[in-house]
């Protein structure tokens, strides 16, 4: 098997990043994963976890996450997903991608099990073999740590067979609703899915319907309960196009002049959390010295959040994907960038609010380029243009592809112009894939 086999395999599963019709609460079934895992050994035992659910912020705050125990001198694991170019993305140790050459050979090791529960009617999918695939890695390489990012929900998703020590439950709003369901307290209930007896839970600011749901799930899980803005504090000190700073005091301490490379406000309230999640290690005798987190915090990546790509014109990406997610993008916009005209290259997914995204962006949007990624759970452009001409009468012209749609943004706008490329995460990496071509 080569890695291209093992990606040509794995694109032949049931993959439900990419699937909407089917049904959430029979398809996603926890018992395949733990009969999958005890196949293997349990490779997730044994190792110090960190556990991120929420709808909006879980990569930012698992990437704070990592850097911060990373510079504490910690061997870490990371799990997260989708990937933006390449599928090594997923899985990392101390930022390091996955070699091609380790996909490979976990791949193989993997098969004979697969087609054992194949052959009982229940073969796993595309993202329990990932996961799979993660836990193997981390435990053959003695992680100390790994960080995993839920993919979907949280309580049946296939990473939540763990027992953490710290769970996370970034900002919640309206998401995957079909699945998940209708109500705030609905989409809370199966984020906090990963919440487990006796451990420690930090919640990032929520609305009152879901911090309710948290707090309750908490309280019955016996597990200490820790929310940022209530339990940690911070003042913005100041801002360019390259970093953001700010002091936070938190109920252990206080981290003067933080800074971050990750841009918008939020990115700071994802900051707060991820410190709040370390500190939580203390409960487990796990003490993090300041000058890691202060380290950690500054040399954090996570590309495709609101990350600036090229200046003259500007080029900047980011995944936001659902109502709530475009209107803190429109605030980051206006308070970062300079323009004379912003010209939006928009993708969105046909399971999300497509309403709420096109009337939040249609508020900075001089000129609309519509396009659709190249998963088959992408909106047509031609809808999504007549969405954003109901919110917006505007200028905009529908493309086939992100590439084209690039090319278009990059023809019409000049130096002191900006685009804008979101509303995926798939858009946003076909994006980067272009551009690096």
């Amino acid at each position: 098997m080569t890695y291209q086999d093992a990606l040509k395999y794995l694109d032949s599963l049931v993959n439900y990043e990419k699937a909407d019709n089917f049904d959430y609460k029979k398809s996603l079934r926890l018992e395949r994963m733990r009969s999958f895992s005890r196949r293997l050994g349990n490779p997730h035992e044994g190792i110090n976890a960190l556990h991120i659910a929420g709808t909006k912020g879980k990569g930012s705050v698992s990437s704070f996450i990592n850097s911060i125990l990373m510079e504490a001198g910690y061997r870490v694991g990371l799990y997260t997903s989708p990937h933006l170019v390449s599928f090594r993305e997923r899985i990392r140790i101390n930022g390091q991608p996955i070699s091609e050459e380790n996909i490979t050979k976990l791949m193989e090791r993997l098969m004979p099990h697969i087609e054992a529960m194949a052959k009982e009617n229940d073969a796993p999918t595309y993202f329990e073999i990932c996961t799979m695939i993660a836990f193997l890695y981390f435990k053959e390489n003695k992680v100390n740590f790994m960080v995993l990012e839920v993919g979907m929900g949280g309580r049946l998703d296939s990473t939540n067979i763990v027992r953490p020590l710290i769970s996370v439950i970034t900002p919640i709003s309206y998401d995957h609703v079909r699945h998940l369901g209708p109500k705030i307290e609905d989409i809370a209930f199966e984020k906090c899915g990963i919440i487990k007896n006796n451990s420690v839970v930090i919640s990032s600011p929520q609305s009152p319907e879901a911090l309710a749901v948290i707090r309750r799930v908490a309280a019955e899980a016996n597990a200490e309960f820790y929310l940022a803005g209530k339990d940690s504090f911070y003042e913005k000190l100041d801002s360019s196009l390259e970093q953001q700073s700010f002091n936070l005091i938190t109920k252990c301490g206080e981290y003067p002049h933080l800074k971050i490379r990750l841009l918008g406000d939020f990115q700071i309230d994802n900051a707060a959390a991820a410190v709040l999640a370390v500190e939580g290690l203390r409960h487990y005798e796990i003490f993090i010295d300041k000058s890691a987190v202060s380290g950690g915090l500054r040399n954090a990546r996570w590309p495709g959040r609101f990350e600036i790509l090229r200046k003259k014109p500007f080029v900047v990406v980011d995944g936001a994907q659902n109502g709530q997610s475009a209107s803190i993008l429109k605030k980051a916009v206006r308070e970062n960038l300079s323009y004379k005209k912003l010209f939006l290259v928009l993708g969105v997914m046909s399971d999300k609010d497509i309403d709420s995204i096109c009337r939040e962006l249609s508020g900075i949007a001089d000129y609309v380029i519509t396009t659709k990624s190249k998963s088959d759970r992408a909106i047509s452009p031609e809808f999504l243009k007549e969405r954003m001409l109901y919110h917006k009468n505007i200028d905009a012209v529908i493309t086939k592809s992100v590439s084209e749609a690039l090319d278009k943004a990059l023809a019409l706008a000049d130096k002191d112009d900006a685009i804008l490329v979101t509303g995926s995460l798939y858009v946003v990496g076909e994006t980067l894939e272009a551009l690096s071509k």
